[in-house]
C-alpha cells in the first residue's frame, strides 16, 4: 500500500472508528503486599513486635479458626495464598523469640496478619500500548492477536504495569479477550548485567575514579550479581585505601542493584501478570510503558519498552527487554536525552544506529541516538509546539511504526485548560530527522465523555500497530478508562500535509 501526500490542508480523517470496546478500572484486581502495622506513619517504636506478642497469646484453636477464616474470605482471589502468606512470615520472623517453636498455622497466620491486598486499578487505568502478541495460534485469516500494556494506578497513585489481549480484525472487528482470574507479580530472579550499560550509568553519576575503574576493567561484558560482588570483593588493598573508596563501591553496588530481572511462572497468562515496582527509583511507580516489537541486527525479534520510573521526588527512565513478554530485564537508560520522560525506541536500527524518540526540554518532541558508550545523546528537534492545540508542549504517544511512506509517529498535543489531543506525523525511512508531512489537526480528541475523569480533558496513548492496512490505537481517557480507535492507514496519511521545504 502506497499512499500520496495532499497539497492543502484537510480536516482530520473523517474514517476514524471509536469502537465500543471501553476498558474501566476495575477494584478487583488485587495483588498482596506486604503490611507493616505503623511503619508508614514513622513511629517511635515499630508495632511489629507488639502484633507478634499478641498473635501468640492465642492458643491453637483460635489459630486455626483465624487462618481457616482467612483462606475461606481470600483463596479464590489470590494464587498460592498459604504460599505467600509464609513469604510474609519470613521476612519478619526475627521478631519472633527464637526460644519459641511455631506450628505452621501460627506462622501462617502471623504472615496474614503482615499481609495486605492492594488494587493496583482503583484509583485510574490509562496510557496503553499495543504490540503483535508472540502467540498467534488458534487465529483465523484477517485476525491478529495484541498484546496490550497498561498503566494502573492504584492507593497513594503507585503505578504498575499490567497487561491484557486483545484480537483485531477482520476489517473494524475488535474483541477483547477475558481479563479475570487472580493476579500474580513476577518473582525478582538473578539478573545478568552489561557492562557497557554500568559504564554509562557511572558517567551519568559522575563516578570516576580508580575504584570504579578498576571495576569496570575487570567485569565481564556480560556479568551475573555474584561475579560483580566477586570483583568488589578482590579490588585490591592500595585502592580500598584511597579516601572515596568505599563511597565509590556503595555507589556503584547501588547502581547494579537497580537493574534487575522478574519472571511469571508458564501457567499465568499476559493479563494475569503483574509487573510492580521492585527497586528504590520506581518505588511510587512505573509510569507510561512504551512496548514496540523490535527487530536485532540479526534478524530475531523482541520486545522492549521505555518508561518512567519515580520514587516520589524524582525521575529517572527505564528500559525493559523481554523475548517472551514472560522472563523481562530492565535497566535503565542513560545520556541527556533520556533524562525526561516520553522516551520511544524504533522497532529497528537505521543504519546501524540505534534510535529514540524523546522530549528533552519537556515540551519539544526530538530525535535522539544512542551512541558507542550506550548514552543517549541530545536530541536533535523535530516538532515544536507551533499550532493553537499543542502550543503548551508536544511530545510522542509511542515508537514510530514502519510504513512505504515513512516513519508513522502518533504525537500528542497539549493546548488550553491542559485539554490534550492525539495527533500524526511522518519521517524520512533513512533519515528520521526529516520530517516528511503532519496532521494540521488532531487525530482524536476528548469527546464529552472522555474528558470527564481522573485527569480531565486528557488523551494518551503509548503505542498502535497497523493491521492488514488498518492503523489501530489503544488510547487512555483522561486517566479513568481505555478506548480504541482506528482509521484506514492510508486516509490517515493522505490527510497530513507536506513539511515546508
Amino acid at each position: 500500500m502506497t499512499a500520496t501526500l495532499n497539497k492543502k490542508a484537510k480536516p482530520a480523517p473523517s474514517e476514524v472508528v471509536r469502537h465500543d470496546v471501553v476498558m474501566q478500572p476495575d477494584g478487583r484486581r488485587v495483588v498482596i503486599k506486604l503490611f507493616v502495622p505503623g511503619e508508614d506513619s514513622q513511629t517511635v517504636q515499630n508495632r511489629a513486635g507488639r502484633l507478634i506478642e499478641r498473635i501468640l497469646q492465642l492458643d491453637e484453636d483460635e489459630i486455626g479458626r483465624l487462618l481457616d477464616d482467612v483462606l475461606t474470605r481470600f483463596s479464590g482471589r489470590h494464587h498460592d495464598l498459604l504460599g505467600t502468606f509464609q513469604h510474609h512470615y519470613e521476612l519478619v520472623q526475627h521478631r519472633v523469640p527464637p526460644e519459641i517453636t511455631l506450628s505452621p498455622a501460627t506462622r501462617s497466620l502471623i504472615g496474614a496478619y503482615f499481609s495486605h491486598e492492594f488494587a493496583v486499578e482503583a484509583a485510574a487505568l490509562c496510557n496503553p500500548s499495543m504490540v503483535e502478541h508472540p502467540d498467534q495460534t488458534g487465529m483465523e485469516p484477517g485476525e491478529l492477536r495484541v498484546a496490550i500494556s497498561l498503566r494502573q494506578i492504584g492507593e497513594g497513585h503507585i503505578s504498575s504495569i499490567g497487561f491484557c489481549t486483545a484480537v483485531l480484525g477482520p476489517g473494524e472487528k475488535l474483541h477483547m479477550e477475558t481479563r479475570e482470574g487472580p493476579l500474580t507479580i513476577g518473582q525478582r530472579v538473578d539478573a545478568t548485567h552489561w557492562k557497557n550499560q554500568l559504564s554509562a550509568a557511572l558517567i551519568d553519576a559522575e563516578i570516576d575514579n580508580e575504584a570504579s575503574a578498576y571495576v569496570v576493567s575487570v567485569l565481564p561484558e556480560r556479568f551475573t550479581d555474584v561475579e560483580f560482588e566477586d570483583v568488589i570483593a578482590h579490588i585490591p588493598g592500595e585502592l580500598l585505601s584511597r579516601p572515596l573508596a568505599q563511597e565509590t563501591i556503595d555507589k556503584i553496588r547501588h547502581v547494579v542493584s537497580e537493574d534487575y530481572a522478574l519472571t511469571f511462572p508458564c501457567a499465568t497468562p499476559l493479563h494475569q501478570r503483574v509487573m510492580w515496582p521492585a527497586t528504590a527509583a520506581e518505588s511510587n511507580g512505573m509510569e507510561d510503558a512504551r512496548f514496540v516489537r523490535v527487530t536485532d541486527p540479526d534478524g530475531r525479534h523482541a520486545y522492549q519498552a521505555t518508561y518512567t520510573a519515580y520514587d516520589g521526588r524524582q525521575i529517572s527512565g527505564r528500559v525493559i527487554f523481554t523475548r517472551d513478554l514472560r522472563h523481562f530485564e530492565v535497566t535503565r537508560l542513560s545520556g541527556p536525552a533520556a533524562r525526561n520522560k516520553g522516551v520511544a525506541l524504533f522497532p529497528r536500527y537505521v543504519n546501524g544506529v540505534k534510535m529514540a524518540l524523546c522530549r528533552s526540554d519537556g515540551e519539544t518532541l526530538g530525535l535522539a541516538v544512542r551512541d558507542s558508550q550506550h548514552r543517549w545523546q541530545p536530541s536533535v528537534p523535530l516538532l515544536a509546539p507551533h499550532r493553537g492545540w499543542d502550543l503548551i508542549q508536544v511530545g510522542n504517544c509511542g515508537s514510530p511504526i514502519e510504513t512505504e511512506a515513512g516513519w508513522l509517529v502518533l504525537t500528542h498535543g497539549v493546548g488550553p485548560m491542559r485539554r490534550y489531543a492525539i495527533g500524526a506525523m511522518l519521517l524520512d525511512l533513512d533519515d528520521p530527522s526529516k520530517v516528511i508531512a503532519d496532521l494540521p489537526e488532531g487525530l482524536i480528541e476528548p469527546d464529552d465523555i472522555e474528558r470527564e475523569g481522573y485527569v480531565p480533558n486528557v488523551l494518551y496513548s503509548c503505542g498502535g500497530v497497523v493491521h492488514e492496512g488498518r492503523f489501530w490505537l489503544p488510547y487512555g481517557a483522561s486517566d479513568v478508562r481505555v478506548g480504541f480507535a482506528s482509521v484506514p492507514l492510508d486516509a490517515l496519511i493522505q490527510r497530513m500535509l507536506p513539511a515546508p521545504a
